[in-house]
């Protein structure tokens, strides 16, 4: 009696499944030659036990704006009436300004997403683009919608003004932001936004930015305004 090894016993086993399926035409020769011609490693990623690499994604949100200052707590005067605080805010500021766009008018501005009130308390920051290239103004009305911000239009500006000029950082533009259907239309058709500026010297001026326009400038920074936070006691 002839006795064969494991391994010659599988491998004539193998033959007869092969021949078997051959025949019931669950397998051509063409198939089978391309089977035997992959390379090993080839054979071994198909149908053997080589664990393959996770491929994890790399992709990371970009954040494109970053906090260049921290105002704090601006409270509304007890006297601000909103239909005429423009016009008493340039009578009481013009001579602060070195430029003052005069377009900046109770009724071209009547209509912000939020009408401040007396008593009113709002958190107010300034953010900066952080990033290369440009961003649009719905990207960053998106970021502001991402804080919860509140759109005060140029009486918001004008109150950060009254109350908190000594502590914006020189240099930059600080834009009050609002949503593209509420802003004041010039001749142009152009949107336009109520800004604060502060020179390198620290000169004012009161001035209007075109909303449609791409942001480039890491000049041009940006207004949030959102609710007071609310201070928990943790010693109780």
């Amino acid at each position: 009696m002839i006795s064969i090894g494991a391994e010659a016993a599988r491998w004539a086993g193998l033959q007869i499944d092969l021949n078997s399926k051959y025949r019931a035409g669950k397998i051509t020769a063409d198939q089978l030659w391309r089977f035997i011609n992959l390379s090993p490693k080839a054979r071994e990623e198909c149908f053997g036990n080589l664990k393959r690499p996770t491929m994890v994604a790399s992709v990371v949100p970009t954040e494109k704006f970053g906090l260049l200052v921290d105002l704090g707590i601006i409270t509304v005067p007890a006297d601000y009436d909103h239909m005429s605080q423009l016009s008493s805010f340039k009578s009481n500021n013009r001579y602060r300004f070195y430029s003052y766009n005069h377009d900046i008018t109770d009724v071209n501005f009547w209509n912000p997403t939020r009408i401040l009130k007396p008593g009113d308390r709002l958190w107010v920051r300034a953010h900066k683009q952080i990033i290369l290239g440009t961003t649009t103004s719905r990207e960053r009305l998106a970021f502001l919608e991402s804080l919860g911000s509140h759109h005060t239009g140029a009486q918001g500006a004008s109150l950060v003004f009254e109350q908190k000029r000594d502590q914006l950082p020189k240099g930059y533009w600080y834009v009050s932001f609002d949503e593209k259907y509420r802003l004041w239309e010039d001749e142009q058709d152009r949107h336009m936004l109520p800004a604060i500026h502060v020179n390198s010297h620290g000169v004012f001026s009161f001035l209007l930015s075109d909303f449609e326009r791409p942001w480039r400038d890491f000049s041009r920074a940006f207004l949030s305004f959102c609710d007071e936070p609310v201070l928990i006691d943790t010693d109780k």
